[in-house]
């Protein structure tokens, strides 16, 4: 594929985070951008204002002129796109030149020096604090990331000094071997989509899969404790990190006053006062893994005190919506076992004795079927949990899956309540929860707004 060759590229599944963010980079080289998704949301509205020319129905009729060349056009899609899918057979029975987003990632890889943070929970964090990192300094990047950056209100960063490429390495449907990083991050592989992968053992050989595909004058950089084996070329330099251990990690952590401090330590020395800028528990994990691959593409001590400082976080990654002395509410994307233990753990560290509601939407019957009891564990951390039904996503109902598999497993101790997704509003206004956190990657946080101005104490 020659980019400079395209006239127009066309996203099947053009609602994604992660599509979006090519979308906006091919709008930035000049290309006509269309494609179809199954619903309007808040980012396609931000898309079509930015010239993106999208529809929502299923019709290959809908697909403008200008796509129509099999000589000129690129089409992208998401797996989440099932090979009936009647603008998909379109393109395929006309002979056009098809790619999965990740193949076209992979592409932009090659390009330039790809720096891939992968993971089962951590990668969308971690990224985006890189790509700020990078960004806010001498060296520069260009990054296409798995959330709205709050710092700049976008998915996409674009350079053209830095030949840095930051990506989001996503594991599903092996979506990460396509790429060729120079420089990778892994930063959690506990068990996930095992709808495609079938086992533990098959997720954990993608992810030494994916170690095996970075360049030999690249390096690997693994959070310790994992469950994996790397199988990096000759030439590749392994180092180790966490929160307390390892080649990079932090030491003389201060956490009070709503601030985390800490010192960095790497194996040229030690930058003191590294403050988060979104200072939650694990966040210490995620950007000490930031700060390493920073440092070792040239970052000076200043600059990466000063990024870390300046971060501001991910949209739906810990982001609060109201921080007052007497109530929070926070969205969180967590949507597996393990990170929600985590985000329980964070959230119970930032308020010790004060009631912690969850409200969560689990995402897809197959991963509810794999891991509900494992969902009521990490869920029971919490003082109370409401519980809505499951999001599909790309699925189809299993028989005998639904919430109440994890509601009836909640340990005694924890509230609990189940309800649809139309019943939240009015369940929040009953509860008036004191510290309440909605968790998941489905549609809920559409009623975020809602909540903001149920919760918020100035309203008469």
């Amino acid at each position: 594929m020659n980019i400079d060759s395209l006239t127009s590229v066309y996203f099947i599944g053009a609602g994604g985070i992660g599509m979006s963010a090519l979308e906006r980079y091919f709008l930035s080289k000049g290309k006509v951008v269309a494609g179809y998704d199954r619903t309007p949301s808040a980012l396609t509205d931000s898309l079509q204002r930015e010239g993106v020319q999208l529809h929502f129905e299923e019709n290959p009729e809908l697909i403008p002129e200008v796509c129509k060349n099999p000589a000129t056009t690129l089409v992208v899609y998401t797996p989440a796109i099932p090979d009936t899918h009647r603008e998909l057979r379109y393109f395929v029975e006309h002979g056009f030149d098809i790619h999965k987003r990740a193949q076209v990632l992979g592409l932009i890889t090659r390009a330039g020096r790809g720096l891939c943070v992968a993971g089962t929970h951590g990668k969308t964090t971690t990224s985006t604090m890189t790509a700020h990192l990078l960004h806010q300094s001498h060296v520069g990047c260009t990054a296409f990331l798995g959330g709205i950056s709050q710092n700049y209100d976008t998915n996409l960063l674009l350079s053209q000094e830095s030949n840095l490429v930051v990506i989001e390495a996503d594991e599903f449907d092996r979506s990460f071997h396509y790429l060729s990083p120079y420089m990778a991050v892994i930063t959690a592989t506990d068990p996930d989509h095992l709808d495609i992968y079938g086992t533990k053992e098959a997720y954990l050989e993608s992810f030494r899969k994916f170690t095996s595909l970075i360049r030999p004058d690249g390096c690997l950089i693994v959070h310790e404790g994992l469950e994996l084996r790397p199988d990096v070329q000759p030439g590749v330099k392994v180092y180790t990190y966490s929160r307390e251990h390892g080649d990079f990690h932090a030491e003389n952590i201060r956490i009070g006053g709503g601030e985390i401090v800490f010192d960095f330590v790497s194996p040229d020395g030690v930058v003191r006062d590294i403050r988060l800028g979104v200072p939650v528990s694990i966040n210490i994990d995620n950007g000490i893994a930031a700060l390493a691959l920073a440092r070792l593409n040239g970052l000076t001590d200043e600059e990466l005190r000063d990024g870390m400082a300046g971060y501001r976080g991910v949209e739906r990654r810990f982001d609060f919506k109201i921080r007052t002395p007497h109530r929070a509410f926070l969205t969180d994307y967590a949507h597996h076992p393990a990170e929600i233990r985590q985000s329980a753990l964070s959230i119970r560290e930032l308020y010790p004795g004060k009631k912690i509601t969850a409200l969560f939407q689990p995402h897809l019957y197959t991963r509810t079927r794999d891991f509900y009891a494992d969902f009521a564990k990490s869920l029971s951390l919490f003082d109370e949990v409401i519980l809505t039904d499951i999001y599909p996503a790309r699925e189809q109902p299993i028989e005998g899956v639904t919430s109440r598999l994890i509601y009836d497993l909640l340990e005694p101790q924890v509230e609990k309540v189940l309800c649809r997704k139309e019943e939240v509003p009015s369940v929040v206004q009953a509860r008036r929860p004191e510290v309440l956190v909605l968790l998941g990657a489905g549609d809920l946080d559409r009623y975020a707004p809602e909540i903001c101005q149920i919760l918020d104490d100035t309203r008469s």
